[in-house]
């Protein structure tokens, strides 16, 4: 059984069990949330596709971390020009385990 789930901006097949990283969402480490954007489940009965989202379905997550990835560099550069910038970022995630899919 899996799941296909929306969460900041970007879609993600999961079943149980599974690690995910997804964009930073507002959650406390060890605590458990919902994803109700569910937008395809895959059951032994069949697949049932939403319109948008299916109906009822559930997908529950423990939070097992949050973080940072690692460091990207920008570097902007005019050749002839002396324009250089450089610039450094590093994007926050949530690490979720998927615990059970509510169909």
């Amino acid at each position: 059984m899996y799941a296909v789930v929306a969460t900041g901006g970007k879609q993600y097949k999961v079943s149980e069990g599974d690690i995910i990283y997804v964009e930073k969402l507002e959650a406390e480490v060890d605590s458990t949330i919902e994803l109700d954007k569910v937008l395809m489940v895959n059951k032994d009965e069949g697949l049932v596709v939403g319109k948008p989202v299916v109906e009822g379905a559930k997908v529950k997550a423990k939070v097992l971390k949050q973080g940072k990835a690692k460091k990207i560099i920008v570097f902007k550069y005019k050749p002839k020009k002396d324009y250089r910038k450089k610039q450094g970022h590093r994007q926050p995630y949530t690490k979720l385990q998927i615990e059970k899919i509510d169909a």
